[in-house]
């Protein structure tokens, strides 16, 4: 009978008892109570309103998201240029009142290198007008908004807020009307054609333009296309007067997505003094004369142009672990990689734990040969049906939008939580603290007797969910080939790789050669027992640093207490007597008040590792490991210094083990600096779209990844394990 500690009637109590624990998740998944201003070093947000008339039909009310941004940093416009995302805002309203689109100020253009995005700084208000029915009553209107923001200097930071606002139906609120207004004196104002058009050709988009202000002529105008992706924002551009019509031509993307027929621009004089938004512009809606020019294949979205220039310079990588790219993989052989990568999967540290379970599972069932195939072939199912399952989320929700990658469920710290519970539970069982029939009654914990199979299912289930964050030697480029395939063959390589990993425990159950090479049953499997407690409470650890990465201190304190009264909680239920209704009452009692009390308060921090946008030293003076973003790459490609991207995330052990040891020799950082290598880190631990993006770009779905990229040459892809020999003879080449 296989040495799963719990069976599942005792994992469905226990989830029923640690109902609070959701309420914890959902507190970590939550950015700040809600509040009018949400403040971080980089920007203060605050939700303001403008409502001079009060709240009734036909009244103007405005509501908007002023931000403050520090010195150096700016937030997005509605098309954000070259990389950047423009600010969303999500509102929820009582009935009656409805929410109109942003009235966006006209935006500044920000060059980086040969880059270029559009945006604000300063203080910009982000207005939105309200629309309030008849019939609407109420002594006041709460407005509630979910707002997300990218704030970038050279580095990005993505963050976010809940804000609620109430607004008294009778009565003034014109605070901040001066803000307003200025907003409202800073947005583009709507002109007619008259005459105008643009005409594509290849390469360049022309522009001719009448009727702009008299006070406009002969003045540099910028030009702001409403279309992302359309121009090239960074390039050089020419712009002349001819009497009163303007006129420019503009280097054309040749990766556009669109073709409009009609081009919605925003053109305002260039180079405006001081800060906010762009002097007030004007839109015009242009009719295209002519035919678009044929468009490439576009590039990801989320990478500047110049980024995916350098990137696709060659189409073939080179790299001692890295293969030719995916692209040139077929189907078989990504199939091929994922069968392999499973199998040494078995030996990454994340899987360790799972081993120590199977062997005892294994040696109990030595004399049994027909259970012990039976549960083989449970085990397999429990593992490649857990495959496909994460493969077909995975899937769909990128088909959604949601740029993920392999290993996403441990970017939730809910997840995250809930697998450090339940790696205590299984730690304290083999550690002897408590049994399932102490704690349950005996014809429930006799389930796992008469279900042995549903037991080694279950141990499948769980092998892959510990096993998925990390990315095994030939797993990288058959799961970065597997997004983009039709969602057939998809899951045919995520099935792949749940059957390697599963192949040597189906070999044992049915190969009676590797049967007897099993230890066989004795006294010692009770020390061997009692001794795999503690790698399930070093996963605990780690699980507790991982979190602690994701939600500060706090969570992780707030997790930890949680586990010791759970800890708490099983031991009482081994009592006997009044006592045992005692303690128990207790423990749950403290669960919920640790769920519902403490769990609300636990704030995030937005970096991983100490980072937080500031240099990492290493034992090199004068060389350290920058925070990665699209902007940082591209601008030290073109500078012409070779750049090593370390794509990692806290909850990959592999990650881990690669930054203590082979990218912590002072032999590779002696060479990197000799080599004028510049040190980037692109931290995945929580999700950032432009991480995954860059991920893709290289063929690849999920961490750890390593990539030297340097001017001209190819991108070299190094192995997931990496080793000193080849990161020195990688950085030789250069």
């Amino acid at each position: 009978m296989p040495a799963i500690p719990l069976p599942p009637a005792a994992r469905a109590l226990l989830v029923a008892l640690l109902l609070p624990l959701s309420a914890l998740g959902q507190s970590l998944l939550a950015s700040k109570p809600d509040a009018t201003v949400v403040q971080s070093e980089q920007a203060r947000a605050e939700l303001i309103a403008h409502a001079p008339d009060g709240v009734a039909p036909g009244k103007p009310v405005w509501v908007g998201l002023q931000l403050t941004h520090a010195p150096e940093w700016h937030t997005y416009w509605k098309n954000s240029g070259d990389s950047g995302l423009p600010t969303e805002l999500q509102w929820t309203l009582p009935p009656g009142v409805s929410a109109g689109d942003i009235a966006w100020p006209t935006p500044r253009k920000f060059p980086i290198g040969t880059l270029a995005n559009y945006g604000y700084d300063g203080t910009v208000v982000l207005p939105v007008p309200l629309t309030v029915a008849p019939g609407f009553t109420g002594s006041e209107l709460e407005v509630r908004l979910q707002a997300s923001w990218l704030v970038c200097r050279k580095e990005c930071i993505p963050e976010e807020g809940s804000f609620v606002l109430r607004l008294p139906a009778q009565g003034s609120t014109a605070l901040h009307g001066a803000a307003f207004e200025a907003a409202f004196a800073a947005a583009p104002k709507d002109q007619p054609a008259q005459g105008s058009q643009a005409s594509p050709a290849q390469g360049s988009l022309g522009v001719a333009l009448a009727g702009l202000p008299a006070t406009w002529r002969g003045q540099k105008l910028e030009f702001f296309p409403e279309t992302p992706g359309l121009i090239e924002p960074g390039a050089a551009w020419s712009q002349q007067w001819d009497g009163d019509r303007w006129q420019a031509q503009v280097p054309l993307s040749p990766y556009r997505s669109e073709s409009p027929a009609t081009l919605q621009l925003v053109v305002a004089r260039a180079n405006p003094p001081g800060q906010g938004a762009g002097s007030a512009g004007v839109r015009v809606e242009v009719p295209v004369q002519g035919t678009w020019p044929a468009a490439a294949a576009t590039p990801n979205a989320a990478l500047p142009e110049a980024l995916q220039s350098a990137l696709d310079a060659n189409a073939t990588r080179t790299g001692s672990g890295g293969g030719s790219s995916a692209s040139s993989l077929t189907l078989g052989a990504a199939l091929l990689g994922a069968l392999l990568g499973g199998l040494i999967l078995n030996l990454m540290p994340c899987v360790f734990p799972v081993l120590a379970i199977k062997v005892v599972a294994f040696a109990r069932q030595s004399g049994d040969r027909r259970a012990h195939r039976a549960n083989g072939l449970a085990y397999t199912a429990g593992v490649v049906l857990s495959f496909l399952a994460l493969g077909a989320l995975l899937l769909a929700l990128r088909a959604a939008g949601e740029q993920l990658g392999w290993g996403f469920q441990l970017q939730s710290p809910a997840v995250v939580a809930a697998l450090a519970v339940l790696f205590t539970l299984i730690g304290l069982n083999l550690a002897g603290l408590f049994e399932i029939g102490q704690v349950l009654p005996s014809r429930v914990a006799s389930l796992q007797a008469r279900n042995p199979t549903a037991d080694a299912f279950l141990t499948g289930v769980l092998a892959t969910a510990i096993a998925s964050p990390c990315t095994a030697p030939f797993m990288g480029a058959s799961l970065g080939l597997a997004v983009g395939l039709p969602a057939a063959q998809a899951l045919a390589v995520f099935g792949a790789l749940g059957l390697g990993m599963a192949l040597p425990y189906l070999l044992a159950s049915w190969v009676p050669g590797v049967a007897r090479l099993l230890p066989r049953p004795g006294p010692w499997m009770d020390t061997f027992r009692h001794l795999m407690a503690f790698p399930m409470f070093a996963t605990v650890v780690w699980l507790l640093w991982v979190l602690g990465q994701q939600s500060g201190i706090d969570g992780a304190a707030a997790l930890l207490m949680l586990l010791v009264v759970l800890a708490l909680l099983v031991w009482a239920l081994g009592l006997r007597g009044k006592s045992r209704a005692l303690m128990a009452s207790l423990s749950v009692a403290g669960l919920v008040w640790l769920g519902w009390s403490i769990g609300p308060h636990v704030t995030r921090l937005q970096e991983a590792s100490g980072t937080a946008g500031q240099p990492v030293p290493t034992s090199v003076a004068g060389l350290s490991w920058q925070t990665w973003s699209p902007q940082a790459q591209a601008d030290l490609v073109a500078q012409g210094r070779p750049v090593f991207v370390d794509f990692t995330a806290a909850w990959c052990v592999t990650c881990q083990y690669n930054k203590r040891t082979t990218l912590a020799d002072s032999a590779v950082l002696t060479d990197a600096a000799q080599k004028n290598v510049a040190l980037l880190r692109a931290d995945w631990t929580r999700r950032d779209p432009a991480v995954t993006a860059a991920l893709a770009s290289l063929g690849r779905n999920g961490v750890p990844v390593y990539a030297i990229y340097r001017q001209g040459q190819p991108t070299q892809v190094l192995s997931e394990i990496l080793s000193v020999e080849e990161v020195r003879a990688a950085l030789g080449r250069l």
